[in-house]
């Protein structure tokens, strides 16, 4: 009986060093899946320039662009929309919109229309960029090439919104 005992012990020891390998080899797999799984959070950037520093809201932009003395640049645009796709990747591959937008801008990005009717002057569309100087003005002046999208830019637009973004900050600094 004793050698019973102690036969069951063995098997059952045994059992549970199996079970335990067997869960530890499947570990590895399970922790891979997991990882695939999670998602990387997004940033304020949505990938229009990791390196610039993006407020949240209107609100704070406004805020900000006053308190800096800085002007504002909101740029309006959808995800899913392949021209604001197409806009988003010429404007992070730009090293000298990067750097002005970086030094010279208070940056915002927004994935929804802002509740100011100011910030859609000709249409709700997107991609829109529009500039608030420091005096919460919307710089209606500074219009991309468009008569029907007047404040919209395309990928091959990148050098009309680089002179509009210098023309935001001369205008900004003999206005002051």
């Amino acid at each position: 009986m004793h050698a019973f005992l102690l036969l069951c012990s063995l098997l059952l020891c045994h059992g549970v060093t199996v079970s335990a390998q067997r869960n530890i080899q499947k570990l590895p797999d399970e922790e891979e899946e997991s990882l695939t799984q999670i998602q990387t959070p997004q940033t304020l950037s949505r990938g229009w320039g990791d390196d610039i520093e993006w407020v949240q809201t209107y609100e704070e932009g406004l805020a900000q662009s006053k308190l800096s003395k800085k002007p504002l640049m909101i740029i309006h645009h959808l995800e899913e929309c392949p021209y604001s796709q197409a806009l988003r990747k010429a404007f992070a591959s730009s090293p000298e919109i990067q750097q002005m937008a970086q030094e010279d801008f208070i940056m915002l990005n927004l994935v929804h229309s802002s509740s100011d009717d100011n910030m859609a002057p000709d249409g709700h569309y997107v991609p829109r960029i529009l500039f608030v100087d420091p005096s919460m003005t919307v710089r209606a002046d500074l219009t991309g090439k468009y008569g029907n999208r007047m404040y919209t830019y395309e990928p091959e637009d990148i050098s009309t919104l680089l002179e509009n973004m210098r023309q935001a900050k001369l205008l900004l600094h003999t206005e002051l």
